[in-house]
């Protein structure tokens, strides 16, 4: 006796609904992040690119009494004849290397001696971090009319005056503005750099540590056998980082040294843009010497790039 089983109809529409639900919620979500990411890209296009690429455009161009020409490299012929050309490219460099030397040691070592300490973590790292949350103007100034005061009323005179140092005119003297606008810019911008370097050591394992003093390793041999290995990453980004925003240093010369300083010792490569496009009414020679910045400073990126990907 043969045995008939009815089935039910398959209700496909029922199958397919959380099908839909689900790829409809995927396109709600990729339309919300795409239109985040839209806004962001605005923004860079607006007052990232555009500028850039105007920028590039002008460099190109001469305008007078509202006429543009196209002059072709012209304008680069007449900036690199600029008397204040290479005066103010050896000052940039300058400035990058004693921020290098200075600006970029000392936040490591403060985050390792911080990193070390057993007590008063918290209050520390906000003084170290202080600093930072004054406007950069305030700061140069305070260090200006106070610190770098070459009477013997300014701080540093007092302080070398109570060693039986000899003082300094600090602003005044051609030997002594860069030391000194790296001294400011070092302690404006300490915090950061140490809490960047703060969490990057706390993220290191305790065991390596601990199998280092087993060996009998003392502190200096823990940090370069174990902290900058460790650290490295961290290290090269914010040396990159560092000599990226030091070669446009501008608000230091401005303020400490009122621009150019003694014999042009303060004139870097980014204050000369702005004399160019504000006192000589020279927009497209501000604009070559900026697209001349830009290209250096992306052969210098690209360069360690390069370095640090053929490293790892």
């Amino acid at each position: 006796m043969a045995i008939i089983t009815a089935t039910r109809p398959v209700d496909r529409s029922a199958a397919a609904a959380p099908a839909k639900a689900r790829r409809g919620r995927r396109i709600r979500d990729n339309l919300t992040g795409y239109t985040f990411l839209a806004g962001a890209i605005l923004c860079f296009a607006v007052f990232t690119w555009y500028p850039m690429v105007r920028g590039i455009i002008m460099s190109f161009q001469r305008t007078r009494r509202g006429v543009t020409t196209w002059v072709g490299w012209d304008n680069y012929t007449r900036i690199l004849a600029d008397p204040s050309f290479w005066p103010a490219w050896r000052n940039t460099v300058y400035f990058t290397v004693l921020a290098l030397v200075i600006g970029y040691a000392v936040p490591f070592f403060v985050a390792i001696l911080l990193n070390e300490l057993r007590h008063a973590k918290g209050y520390l790292r906000i003084l170290v971090y202080l600093p930072v949350m004054l406007p950069p103007a305030s700061a140069l100034f305070l260090f200006k009319f106070y610190a770098y005061d070459p009477s013997d009323a300014g701080l540093f005179n007092a302080i070398l005056r109570f060693l039986h140092l000899p003082t300094s005119q600090w602003m005044q003297s051609p030997s002594a503005t860069m030391p000194a606008m790296v001294l400011a810019s070092t302690w404006m911008n300490l915090g950061s750099a140490v809490l960047i370097y703060l969490a990057s050591l706390q993220n290191i394992p305790g065991e390596l540590y601990e199998a280092a003093e087993l060996d009998g390793a003392g502190l200096w041999r823990r940090i370069w056998n174990v902290t900058i290995p460790q650290t490295k990453l961290i290290l090269g980004l914010l040396a990159m980082m560092q000599i990226v925003a030091t070669m446009q240093v501008f608000v230091e010369p401005l303020i400490l040294a009122n621009g150019a300083g003694t014999q042009d010792s303060a004139t870097t490569v980014a204050y000369l843009i702005y004399q160019h496009g504000f006192f000589q009414n020279d927009l497209n020679g501000a604009a070559a010497l900026g697209v001349i910045m830009l290209g250096a400073l992306a052969v210098f990126s690209a360069f360690y790039l390069r370095l640090t990907t053929k490293n790892d």
